[in-house]
């Protein structure tokens, strides 16, 4: 027996034993042997592949954040209502005055022109030109809303299930999921811009799943990773003996503090530093690709090259076995100048997602790849007088527009839809919460089965329940 757990003779007596001890004081039982053992080849291996909770054909995620909300209006939910309505008082009852002259809130029209593209007819703002050429392969899913206005709570929410932070992100839930098939890689990987999105690295935090599931972020310009490469004279096998000594070390404490799983996350790290040191260099030299694919993705192009490179680093990753990967863009909180904030946003990044999903479908990844494009909110109808043509929009968590591509979604449809005006989702309307359930669900993951006990529950991405939405799988 322990005698931590029971009093000696003579002894003062001690505290009874936790659950959590109890169960730690079984280790010198044969029975314990097996659940050793395998809570020992978890730790050495934590991202190993696991099968599909549910049959799904999305076998991985590439998820496009375009932060800052952009505007559902001026992108792919036309409004032709806003063009008589234009630079009228917005008020929801009673008579509709010119702006102009009472200075308070107005409605504003799109300043561009839409059109339908391929045999869905999906409706589309004239800066989009080369996502236009692929409109036959995208859902389009117009009822999604979110519970925030503040761009910090609303990109946790959208990111994490939670306004506050703190909770983890849904490609950590993937990977604790799924694991990844490439185990010299992260799962998880994040593509930010030079300034982090507002909310900070929490959007892509592991909460409270075991470390090994954070977000791993590569920096956008000079080195990804620092000191990713060992100093010069430090030779591979000089490394290896320093890692061997530093597990023996780390495997005597742990042995002593088994619950204390930072430090099983702290040993995968290392060892999974010392692999990256080969797989990450090539995998992100982009200097390989024939120019005629950087082309296609507008690398080199002024305006596109920043998010052509992600894109095409995006294609890399998942062809080598990353399970999730998330590129920033943005900013798109057009609160004036709309056509020209958004038209230039539309730019960069048009080119290069149509050239991503061009790229995947040829080489046969796109049916099992879920691409997920979105923002933390939509925009409103109307915007506050600014004077001259400084028309913009302000934040609406009420209506957005959210589409997927491959992965087994409903591509060549459009689903749900927002009022006339675009102030609100009428159709088809569902909170963010079963927009991640359905993602989870086209991954093969079951937000009823993907649990994790923690402060004295059993918590999951959708905080506590919801529905798929079916109209969005095929």
């Amino acid at each position: 027996m322990n005698p931590h757990f029971f009093p000696c003779a003579g002894s003062r007596a001690l505290h009874a034993p936790t659950r959590r001890e109890f169960v730690y004081g079984l280790g010198a039982s044969l029975g314990s042997v097996a659940l050793t053992s395998l809570l020992a080849s978890e730790a050495q291996a934590p991202l190993a592949p696991k099968a599909q909770q549910v049959p799904a054909k999305a076998k991985r995620c590439i998820f496009l954040m375009m932060e800052g909300g952009p505007s559902h209006i001026d992108t792919f939910d036309p409004k032709p209502a806003l063009e008589k309505l234009h630079l009228k008082e917005f008020v929801r009852e009673g008579k509709q005055k010119s702006a102009m002259e009472s200075g308070k809130r107005y409605y504003v029209k799109s300043p561009f022109k839409f059109a339908q593209h391929g045999h869905s007819g999906a409706w589309m703002s004239e800066p989009w030109k080369h996502l236009s050429t692929v409109a036959d392969d995208l859902c389009f899913f117009r009822g999604c809303q979110v519970d925030s206005v503040n761009h910090p709570t609303a990109m946790y929410q959208m990111n994490c299930g939670n306004r506050f932070g703190g909770d983890p992100a849904i490609g950590a839930w993937v990977t604790y999921g799924l694991g990844s098939v490439n185990q010299d890689l992260p799962g998880f990987v994040v593509l930010p811009e030079i300034s982090y999105p507002q909310g900070g690295s929490a959007n892509w935090s592991n909460g409270y799943l075991p470390a090994q599931f954070q977000g791993t972020p590569l920096r956008p310009k000079g080195s990804p990773i620092l000191d990713l490469q060992p100093p010069p004279g430090i030779s591979a096998e000089h490394q290896r003996a320093n890692l061997d000594l530093l597990a023996q070390l780390n495997t005597k404490h742990a042995e002593t503090h088994p619950w204390h799983d930072e430090l099983q996350a702290r040993m995968h790290n290392y060892e999974l530093a010392f692999r990256m040191q080969t797989q990450v260099p090539e995998t992100l030299d982009l200097s390989k690709e024939d120019e005629k694919t950087k082309a296609m993705y507008g690398i080199g192009s002024g305006a596109t090259d920043a998010f052509g490179r992600k894109c095409l680093l995006a294609r890399k990753l998942v062809e080598k076995g990353v399970r999730f990967v998330q590129l920033y863009a943005g900013t798109w909180d057009s609160h004036d100048y709309i056509e020209r904030a958004h038209g230039n946003l539309i730019h960069q990044v048009d080119q290069p997602i149509a050239a991503l999903i061009k790229d995947l479908k040829q080489r046969g990844l796109l049916d099992d790849t879920l691409i997920v494009w979105c923002g933390e909110f939509g925009r409103t109808p109307d915007n506050g007088v600014r004077g001259g043509t400084a028309y913009g929009r302000d934040h609406n968590p009420k209506a957005m527009t959210i589409w997927l591509a491959g992965g087994g979604c409903k591509a060549g449809h459009t689903i749900g839809s927002t009022d006339d005006r675009g102030m609100e989702a009428v159709e088809e309307v569902h909170h963010v919460r079963n927009l991640h359930i359905t993602l989870l669900r086209l991954l093969g993951l079951d937000d009823n089965k993907l649990t994790f006990y923690h402060a004295g529950r059993f918590k999951q991405l959708s905080q506590f329940g919801g529905q798929v939405i079916e109209k969005l799988i095929a």
